[in-house]
């Protein structure tokens, strides 16, 4: 009879116990507007790091415009690059797009010279800072990469992407631009 007594009490604290942690289980944030600061034209100034790996000595800056623009009401977004720099004119476009059962973002850069898309990167915002995670090739060998958006204004942002090749123990910039709204 104790024993019964005992195990009652044992699922009805044991219940209970769910039921606070369900109550104070947060949904998830839903992020499908995070890329709305992006929206409009913007001047954006780049530098590209052609030796990450060996001391980010070796730069390229580019000039030009990026233009975004919402797909499926904010839970997507287009992005038109041109920018010219040293090495001629470069046009791109990355498409965002937001899956709202994982709360997170995909970014998939297309190449405007070669068509070719790159692998997508998967990420979110928290605290106003974006970061996406993925891998890329660099020189023949596969590094991770990481784009981080910060530094979000009415009127600017910063975009960076860095790879690591030690599993992101530690992480060199590849890419750096920062971003002016065009009035």
């Amino acid at each position: 009879m104790k024993w019964k007594l005992f195990l009652r009490s044992a699922m009805f604290i044991g219940a209970m116990t769910c039921a606070a942690l369900n109550a104070n289980a947060q949904a998830p944030r839903d992020g499908a507007h995070d890329f709305d600061f992006a929206r409009g034209v913007w001047h954006t100034h780049a530098t590209q790091i052609l030796d990450p790996f060996d001391g980010g000595t070796h730069t390229e800056t580019l000039d030009g415009t990026k233009t975004a623009r919402a797909v499926w009401n904010g839970r997507a977004w287009l992005e038109e690059i041109e920018a010219d720099g040293p090495s001629g004119h470069w046009e791109g476009a990355t498409l965002f797009v937001y899956n709202p059962k994982a709360a997170q973002w995909s970014q998939t850069y297309i190449d405007g010279d070669s068509g070719e898309m790159e692998a997508p990167t998967i990420g979110a915002f928290k605290d106003g800072r974006g970061e996406f995670f993925g891998t890329t090739s660099y020189k023949g060998r596969n590094v991770l990469v990481r784009g981080v958006w910060s530094d979000i204004t009415a009127n600017g942002h910063r975009y960076e992407i860095d790879y690591s090749r030690d599993g992101g123990k530690t992480w060199a910039a590849a890419f750096k631009a920062v971003l002016t709204r065009i009035k």
